[in-house]
């Protein structure tokens, strides 16, 4: 068999940014540091800040006094910033600045006048992040039928935003029905879609070009993960979304000549190194080559209470 490694794959320059905030917490506060919500969606890498002092928590109220807390990259609903501050919790804010940017581009829309639609998934904390960053009704449509039931008139000056791991070819349809629909509508320019979602996505379909099946390190709560998944079946290759290398059926490689491997944004490189030394194990004649593709150089700076 052949591995054919996507380009890009893995790690997007938010996630690094929010594991070096938790890891250099750690050495500057010392242990235990706490982080409300996983500070990405991978067990591996929240298991492995655990192990380094981390503990994770869902609530604020599970945090002790004075305890340094850490948002995570999704960010958080301002009604969490201002409780953090009523109890004097030091905060440090580890939420991805494109997600910040979406957050301000609500705040300045709603300032408008307008009434505001977030393209997104329920129930993701991304999308409950930016819901709770206006006092304001938030409208979520994630289809072009949601567009449709929205009970908003169609004259009303409306305007959106997405979640950030939803790529330019996810919402281009919602888009363009919002465009129908409303007469008086504005929203972030195209660029200002998260280039990582983009860019993975791209690379996934290029895999499907020559792949006989995909596999999608990544974990089964990462949206952008199953979203690889969901574009790889789209294409009509067999895709499969695993955690780990042990996650690997050596029944799906029968007949198999080529196998297309990528990683979700929060999936770091050592799980696809490991599913690479499982194939090994299946074909001791594997040979591994990358795709060409898009080079990312894109780097967050650290909050200030960090820079050494």
């Amino acid at each position: 068999m052949r591995v054919l490694l996507a380009q890009p794959r893995g790690f997007c320059a938010g996630v690094v940014r929010a594991i070096d905030i938790v890891e250099r917490a750690l050495e500057k506060f010392g242990q235990p540091v706490f982080v409300r919500h996983e500070i990405v969606h991978n067990q591996h890498v929240v298991q492995s800040l655990k192990e380094k002092g981390a503990r994770f928590v869902e609530g604020l109220d599970e945090i002790p006094d004075g305890a340094v807390t850490v948002f995570s990259a999704h960010g958080v609903a301002e009604s969490v910033v201002e409780e953090a501050k009523s109890r004097a919790l030091p905060v440090i804010d580890a939420t991805c600045p494109l997600v910040s940017k979406v957050h301000s581009q609500a705040r300045h829309y709603v300032a408008q006048g307008r009434t505001l639609i977030l393209i997104g998934h329920k129930g993701h904390p991304e999308v409950d992040g930016t819901m709770g960053q206006v006092q304001a009704p938030v409208y979520l449509v994630s289809s072009r039928e949601q567009v449709e039931q929205l009970q908003i008139p169609d004259d009303t000056p409306v305007a959106y935003v997405t979640q950030t791991t939803l790529s330019i070819d996810d919402t281009r349809n919602i888009i363009d029905a919002l465009m129908a629909r409303f007469s008086d509508i504005e929203g972030p320019h195209i660029s200002d879609i998260c280039y990582a979602t983009q860019n993975r996505q791209s690379a996934v379909r290029q895999l499907c070009k020559v792949a006989d099946i995909v596999l999608v390190v990544g974990s089964k709560n990462s949206s952008n993960s199953n979203r690889l998944r969901e574009i790889g079946e789209e294409e009509g290759i067999p895709t499969y979304l695993i955690a780990d290398a042990s996650a690997l059926d050596p029944s799906w490689f029968h007949g198999v000549e080529i196998v297309g491997l990528t990683a979700g944004a929060s999936a770091p490189e050592e799980l696809v190194l490991d599913v690479i030394g499982a194939l090994r194990a299946i074909d001791t004649d594997l040979r591994v080559s990358q795709m060409e593709g898009l080079e990312e150089h894109v780097e967050f700076r650290l909050p200030p209470e960090l820079r050494a």
